[in-house]
């Protein structure tokens, strides 16, 4: 790449990052990085002020920069921003209004910075209740990355250490939830990427498993501060007189700070305000049904899966055997951020599309990225029936 004149352009941003951070902590399309520098509702914007559609943020959960959100900050900050060892009303509010969307069981709260902090402390909390160290996750669960968690993480341990002797990895199964009970155990539900409205039918995707079913304890990041560094986890009352009777206080500095707690009610109130719950179930289902259109007419595309705007799309190179198809996937996307659309790939074979975009994504979003999925789709099917390579070719460059 030839040097950037602008010290602040796209190639000496990149030039800089390679050499002060680590090459592990990747980009996104990292043969062709966008710099993004605003981001509003469903849309990122880059230095040169073009605009995205972005289908991969689900922590910008009510939309990128949403104005109370970011009032909702900037006030509270003007005013006092501490820790939570100080009696303040804005942790207290928090805490009620979640616990107003969740079992009367789950009634205990604990405020922490992130996803992976919740999960750890939702481990702690479970052994310290049950006397027991055997954890027992789905195949290719990801919870986090702190050590405890991947030690519990399929999608991560098997590309280090390996399985542990006391994790014991499961496909999804019916009645799971009653065997883990009658065993002694406790129930976590990690509602990191899915909690919050996002499956559209119900505020926490654990519902979808029926009324009658409530989790011990629930961990909350990511969409519970819009961007904003909070997390959560909420226990029952029997849990959580476990963990206290080891006389060991929790603490935790920024956890529940009055401005973490400000953004976290100003997210619920936009939540309801713009009923985003029911507008994800209307567009999610928009979505699938367009998708599920494109799987009659494109034979690479495998199962659809998902509720609400939380949704995968698996590509396969045959339908008896099912192999990903993960040249094309990664080519796929590629293509759709040529085309100012913004999608990740996920799953053991990284050949599912995965759809989590801002809850303010549109049905002309969809009718938009749907059509651009399929124009690609149909040029990538007529480029193999031309024997033509579907791999990126430089500026210029005839595909060979």
């Amino acid at each position: 790449m030839a040097a950037d004149p602008d010290p602040h352009g796209k190639g000496a941003t990149l030039a800089r990052r390679r050499r002060l951070l680590s090459s592990s902590c990747r980009l996104f399309f990292p043969e062709d990085p966008i710099k993004i520098v605003r981001g509003q509702g469903q849309y990122m914007y880059d230095e040169q002020g073009a605009e995205y559609i972005d289908c991969i943020n689900n922590v910008a959960h009510v939309g990128h920069c949403h104005p109370l959100v970011v009032q909702a900050a900037h006030e509270q900050n003007q005013v006092l921003n501490t820790n939570s060892r100080y009696l303040h009303d804005n942790i207290v509010d928090f805490a009620q209004r979640l616990s107003e969307t969740l079992p009367e069981k789950l009634c205990v709260f604990y405020f922490l910075n992130s996803g992976s902090e919740a999960n750890d402390l939702a481990l702690r909390l479970a052994r310290q209740y049950t006397g027991h160290w055997d954890v027992v996750v789905l195949d290719h669960a990801y919870h986090g990355h702190l050590s405890s968690l991947i030690d519990i993480s399929p999608y991560k341990f098997r590309d280090l250490d390996g399985q542990k002797e006391w994790v014991h990895v499961v496909c999804t199964a019916p009645g799971g939830n009653r065997h883990i009970r009658k065993a002694g155990g406790v129930f976590v539900a990690d509602e990191i990427q899915v909690g919050f409205g996002r499956v559209g039918k119900h505020f926490w995707a654990f519902q979808l498993q029926g009324e009658d079913f409530v989790p011990d304890i629930v961990t909350m990041g990511k969409s519970i501060g819009n961007g904003h560094p909070v997390a959560c986890v909420a226990t029952t009352q029997a849990v959580a007189r476990a963990f206290e009777a080891t006389g060991v206080e929790y603490f935790n500095t920024f956890g529940g700070s009055p401005v973490s707690c400000a953004v976290g009610l100003a997210v619920l109130d936009v939540l309801e305000k713009e009923q985003l719950q029911a507008h994800a179930a209307c567009v999610g289902s928009f979505l699938m049904e367009l998708l599920g259109q494109q799987k009659a007419k494109h034979p690479i595309i495998g199962d659809i899966r998902g509720v609400g705007l939380f949704i995968g799309v698996d590509l396969i190179k045959d339908e008896a055997t099912r192999t990903p198809a993960t040249e094309e996937a990664d080519y796929l996307v590629s293509r759709l951020k040529e085309n100012y659309i913004l999608l990740s790939t996920d799953g053991p074979g990284r050949n599912v599309l995965k759809f989590k975009p801002p809850m303010c994504f549109s049905l002309d979003n969809v009718q938009h990225v749907v059509a651009k999925l399929d124009a690609i789709l149909t040029d990538m099917e007529e480029k193999v029936r031309s024997c033509e390579t579907l791999r990126p070719q430089p500026c210029g460059s005839p595909a060979v």
